[in-house]
C-alpha cells in the first residue's frame, strides 16, 4: 500500500502540505528544497545522492531531461569497474561456489536499490483531481485515475514513479500480444497499473503446449493459482477446458483478470475469485506460476517476480495434494534463475516436493528469449544466459 504521510515545505513566507504518495516503498523526504530549470544537473545529483529531495517548480519535460542526466551519472562509474564484473563473470562461467553468485546478485539488487532512491528525488506536485501545474506537464489524469482512483487533495509524488505509471497505462491501452492465445496475434492481454505483464512468452507456450491430464476427461476442472492479468486462465480455457477458477488476493489483478477475461469472452468459463492461492474445492489441473527468486521485492509490480524465502512456492507445494483430483495432475512454471544465483538449489525444490507427498511426473523446458540473455554488461549475464523455463508436471504420490 502507498504511504499516506503528509510532507511540508516552505515556500516563500508560506507553510504547505500535501499527501506523500508511494506505490514503490520510497520513504517521504526528510529534507526537501525547491529546483527548476536553473540548476545544474551536477548540483542536482550531489543532492540526490545526499538524500534531498528536489521539488519541481520548472517546465515538466526538463525535469524529464535532468532526471535522465542523473542516471548517466548514476551509471557512469560502474561503467569503470567492467573488467571487474567481466572477471566474475568469468568465475561463475568456471563454475566456482555458489556463494559469489549470491554475493553478486545481493550485490546488484543493493546497487538497484541505491538508484532507485537517487532518481526518486526530483518530486512533482500533483494538484486534486490528477492535475500538474507545470509548464508542458502532460495530462496524466487517466492514468492517475487507472492507478490511484479518486484523490481529492494534493500529493507528491517522485518524477521516476509518476512516468511509470503513465508508462504502464500505455501499456494498458495498446495491451500485449499474446501468441499462445492466437497464432495470428489478434488476442491480447491487458495488464493494469500493478499488475505483471506477460511479455516473457516462453512460459505461456509451456501452458499452450504440455500435454493435459487424462483426468480432465472425467472432471474438466482447472485451477489457475495467483492469475494476475488472466493470461493462463485464458489459455486453458482456449485449450477446451469447461471450468476453470483462477485466484488471486492481489485487489488490482482481480479486476485486471475480470476484464481481460470478459474481452477475450472467456468469462462464462473463468471465474476469477478472491482466495489466498487454493479454492476450498478440486480441480484435476491447477496451474501455478509463482514468483522465481527467492527475495525481497522493493516494490508492488516486483512481487510478481520476487518471493521471501519461497514462501509462496511452498505454501503452493504444500498444499497442492489437498486440491487435486484422482490422477490429477499440478504444473508448476518456474524458471531455475534462483538455482544458477545461488539462492535455492533444485536438491531443495525436490525434497519439498517429496515431503508434500508428490511426485514428478514430468517436466517440459525452454529457454528463455528475453534481451538480457545476449546483455554480457549486465553482472547477472551467466544466470541469465544459463536459465531454463521449466513446466513441472506433479501428481499425488501414491501408496504402495
Amino acid at each position: 500500500m502507498p504511504d499516506k504521510s503528509t510532507v511540508t515545505w516552505l515556500e516563500g513566507d508560506q507553510s504547505h502540505s500535501a499527501l506523500w504518495h508511494s506505490e514503490n516503498r520510497l520513504l517521504p523526504p526528510k529534507k526537501m528544497v525547491l529546483a527548476d530549470d536553473t540548476i545544474p544537473a551536477d548540483d542536482a545529483y550531489r543532492l540526490a545522492c545526499e538524500g534531498t529531495a528536489l521539488l519541481w517548480r520548472g517546465d515538466f519535460q526538463n525535469a524529464r531531461q535532468l532526471l535522465q542526466a542523473i542516471a548517466r551519472r548514476i551509471d557512469r562509474p560502474r561503467k569503470k569497474k567492467r573488467v571487474s564484473k567481466k572477471n566474475v563473470q568469468e568465475k561463475l562461467h568456471d563454475k566456482l561456489p555458489v556463494a559469489i553468485t549470491n554475493d553478486v546478485f545481493n550485490l546488484h539488487r543493493l546497487a538497484q536499490s541505491q538508484r532507485a532512491r537517487t532518481l526518486g528525488q526530483i518530486i512533482i506536485r500533483v494538484d486534486p483531481n490528477h492535475q500538474i501545474a507545470l509548464r508542458r506537464a502532460p495530462l496524466v489524469a487517466e492514468a492517475c485515475f487507472e492507478a490511484f482512483g479518486e484523490i481529492n487533495a494534493s500529493y507528491l509524488i517522485s518524477l521516476r514513479e509518476l512516468l511509470g505509471l503513465v508508462g504502464a497505462h500505455e501499456w494498458r491501452k495498446k495491451g500485449v500480444v499474446i501468441k499462445a492465445l492466437d497464432a495470428n496475434g489478434t488476442q491480447r492481454i491487458y495488464p493494469h497499473y500493478g499488475v505483471f505483464s506477460p511479455i516473457r512468452g516462453e512460459y505461456l507456450e509451456l501452458v499452450a503446449n504440455a500435454v493435459l491430464p487424462k483426468a480432465l476427461s472425467l472432471n474438466s476442472t482447472a485451477f489457475d493459482i495467483g492469475t494476475g492479468t488472466g493470461v493462463l486462465a485464458a489459455i486453458l480455457a482456449k485449450r477446451g477446458i469447461e471450468k476453470i477458477i483462477a485466484t488471486e488476493i492481489d485487489a488490482r489483478a482481480l479486476i485486471c483478470a475480470q476484464e481481460n477475461l470478459l474481452q477475450l469472452g472467456l468469462s462464462e468459463q473463468v471465474t476469477v475469485a478472491e482466495y489466498d492461492l487454493f479454492p476450498p474445492s478440486k480441480a484435476a489441473l491447477i496451474v501455478c506460476n509463482p514468483p522465481w527468486i527467492p527475495a525481497r521485492p522493493s516494490s508492488a509490480l516486483e512481487r510478481a517476480i520476487y518471493d521471501p524465502d519461497s514462501q509462496m512456492l511452498r505454501v503452493f507445494i504444500n498444499g497442492l495434494a489437498a486440491h487435486l483430483e484422482t490422477n490429477g495432475e499440478g504444473w508448476l512454471i518456474l524458471s531455475d534463475i534462483a538455482e544458477h544465483l545461488g539462492l535455492r538449489s533444485q536438491a531443495e525444490l525436490m525434497t519439498w516436493i517429496e515431503n508434500a507427498g508428490l511426485v514428478v511426473l514430468g517436466k517440459e523446458s525452454i529457454k528463455p528469449r528475453h534481451p538480457k540473455i545476449s546483455d554480457a554488461t549486465d553482472p547477472l549475464h551467466a544466470a541469465r544466459s544459463a536459465e531454463i523455463t521449466n513446466l513441472w508436471r506433479l501428481g499425488v504420490l501414491t501408496k504402495p
